[in-house]
């Protein structure tokens, strides 16, 4: 019976006392300071929905706020609007002239545009996919470097009812030919290469490359961003300065449902056929500008705001492009890497245009923890007055460097559970309203309804762990997946019925009522009869002194099912060495509990990561149990697994020995 009852929820062992109330002086001014927000979303969530998707501006008002027939949902039934209307044309009799991106490119060239110029471009844009016989619902696909190219690409697309489906620059030829194959896209805007790190990203080569395998692509829109050499294939590839030269500043906006598709963005999860995540118009534009309006406390009139992100995922798409543009605010767009041409890149941009607000990955925390606190103690940063992390559960310790080294100390931290397939923020603190508490989510955003359960979809109530759900549909989350609707409900209501989405991760409850995320469930490891969330232990090792970055997979094991192996990165001046491997075991028993020590502790310089700095633990498993490693096409530092694989072999091959 016991047996049973462990198999049933996530054991989650580690401990979190430090707290942080909102400061004052940020309550005063917060869009959000009361907290009764959350008794009148809780009380009514359609009401409330409704209240925030009255800050769009909408030609025709809705008939019905929720049409719910589990699992599918539409928001806003009978009401229209457009996406590219509500990011641009309504802001420009006010606010014309305001800033919507500083454009900083990796080699140093920068440009600012003004709502009004982006608008312009977007329209001739427009104009031009209209002449290239772009209809509404026809699929156009982006391959493009972080420019200003790319929102204006997209809003372009939702201008004329076109649905754009973003493929991510660091993706391979093969990658976006499953893509472009999967939507039937009719467009490719690409461009004839990017910068990361100081060299040439080679898009057009990857997108001929790619094209050599699809039938739908018409045309071929090429941006010149390098000047590099490239194909030009005659009749079907166009210079996008050449091909806007002619067009109208000009382009009415087409009215859209708000039940109509907004774009198809792909997620691969951990194995198979990309799945295409589809978001419609009206709930998610209302789910992104309002998290973005309560969550980062948004001032268009003064915020300098910052998500460096991508756009190539979710969190670029709704908290680069939808989410601030919708809002009329202020953002950095960056080209590069945080660490090109040096390692303080990301504090010269916000000291050099005075950035209010940062929203970066816990992955990129830990590296600049690793890199040491010289690097941003070099620049001015007292413009930032809130942080913000995203993609996926952020260490204690990492939450406490970020917000002493980075907020000087007083900044608050908004740590922020969401996917592709909510499309918006659904689990983060209110920072002039929450009590923060560093590695918690904290608490649902109003309107959202979630819990905790066991196997069987009973919640587990305060104190323990198990599996994260969302028990009533918020209006940005998506409506099916592009073509295969039996695979959506499949992935994400077979579990516990169509009414209960659960999104694949753990998570538990505080006595307060806390979310603290464990990762994905793929990620929980059975030892011993214990199922161990691998974050609680890469947090724990992370709390230590000597550690920058970790990350725990279990190896399987015929004596206890699984193993704990962790890759561990020392943060400068400390080595890896057998002294240090016996002090972190020591020191993740006396954090977590004996169960938790890790049998091997591998030390690395790096861990493998992909561009967006998501670790690649499925390819770090392949590794600890000796298989042959998976897919690595979209891995920034290839070259660190094989180096890794030798350390494994070597430390197997040791204990064999002995």
């Amino acid at each position: 019976m016991v047996e049973k009852e462990v198999e049933r929820t996530i054991d989650a062992l580690l401990e979190e006392r430090r707290e942080f109330e909102p400061p004052k002086e940020f309550t005063a001014q917060a869009n959000a300071n009361d907290p009764s927000i959350y008794e009148h979303a809780q009380k009514d969530p359609e009401a409330w929905w409704e209240s925030q998707a009255e800050r769009l501006s909408w030609s025709k008002k809705w008939d019905k706020v929720l049409e719910w027939n589990p699992p599918h949902q539409e928001w806003f039934v009978g009401g229209k609007l457009n996406a590219s209307y509500n990011c641009l044309d309504r802001h420009l009799e006010e606010s014309g002239d305001r800033i919507a991106y500083h454009w900083i490119g990796e080699p140093g060239d920068a440009r600012s545009i003004s709502y009004q110029e982006l608008h312009a471009e977007v329209c001739k844009l427009a104009n031009a996919l209209k002449e290239l016989g772009v209809q509404k619902g026809d699929r156009v696909a982006i391959y493009l470097p972080m420019i200003p190219e790319l929102p204006a690409s997209m809003l372009a697309c939702a201008r004329i009812g076109a649905v754009h489906s973003v493929v991510f620059g660091g993706f391979s030829a093969g990658s976006l030919r499953d893509r472009i194959n999967d939507a039937d896209c009719k467009i490719l805007i690409t461009a004839d290469g990017g910068y990361r790190r100081g060299q040439n990203v080679p898009l057009k080569e990857n997108a001929d490359e790619a094209l050599a395998e699809t039938e739908s692509i018409e045309k071929v829109i090429v941006v010149k961003r390098t000047t590099d050499d490239v194909a030009m294939s005659d009749g079907r590839d166009i210079v996008y300065s050449d091909l806007l030269e002619s067009q109208s500043d000009k382009c009415e906006p087409e009215e859209m449902d708000a039940e109509d598709m907004l774009y198809v963005l792909y997620t691969s999860g951990t194995t198979g056929k990309p799945k295409g995540i589809v978001h419609t118009t009206g709930g998610y534009l209302t789910g992104v500008s309002s998290t973005h309006h309560l969550i980062f406390d948004i001032k268009p009139d003064s915020d300098v705001y910052w998500c460096a992100a991508d756009i190539g995922w979710v969190t670029g798409h709704s908290y680069i492009v939808y989410g601030p543009l919708a809002n009329g605010c202020t953002s950095i767009l960056y080209e590069g890497a945080p660490d090109y041409p040096d390692k303080d890149r990301y504090w010269s941009i916000v000291e050099e245009y005075k950035a209010t607000i940062l929203y970066t990955a816990p992955t990129a925390i830990r590296a600049m923890m690793k890199w040491g606190v010289d690097y941003p103690q070099k620049h001015d940063l007292s413009s930032l007055r809130l942080l913000g992390s995203v993609g996926e559960p952020i260490n204690p310790e990492a939450w406490i460097w970020y917000q002493e080294f980075i907020g000087a100390g007083k900044a608050p931290v908004v740590d922020t559970w969401w996917q592709t397939e909510t499309g918006a923020i659904m689990i983060s603190a209110l920072p002039g309203i929450t009590k923060l508490k560093p590695g918690s989510a904290t608490v649902p955003f109003p309107g959202v309804v979630a819990d905790v359960v066991d196997e069987k979809g009973e919640p587990v109530g305060p104190g323990s762990g198990g599996y994260l759900v969302l028990k009533r549909p918020a209006p940005a989350m998506m409506r099916t997946i592009f073509g295969d609707d039996d695979r959506y409900r499949e992935t994400y209501f077979e579990r516990y019925g169509d009414e209960t989405y659960f999104p694949g991760d753990g998570a538990r409850l505080d006595d307060e009522g806390y979310y603290w995320l464990l990762g994905r469930v793929d990620d929980v490891m059975n030892v011993a009869g214990h199922r161990l969330s691998t974050y609680e232990v890469e947090s724990a090792l992370v709390a230590h002194e000597s550690v920058a970055e970790a990350a725990v997979v279990g190896r399987t094991d015929p004596k206890e099912g699984q193993a704990i192996v962790a890759f561990v990165t020392p943060r400068s001046g400390h080595e890896g060495n057998e002294d240090l491997s016996k002090e972190l075991r020591q020191h993740v028993g006396k954090a977590i509990g004996k169960i938790a020590r890790p049998q091997s502790i591998i030390f690395t310089d790096d861990l493998p990561k992909t561009r967006s700095g998501k670790i690649m633990r499925r390819l770090l498993r392949d590794v600890a149990d000796g298989n042959e490693l998976g897919d690595v096409t979209t891995l920034q530092n290839a070259p660190i697994l094989d180096e890794i694989k030798k350390k494994a072999d070597s430390q197997a091959d040791d204990k064999d020995d002995k």
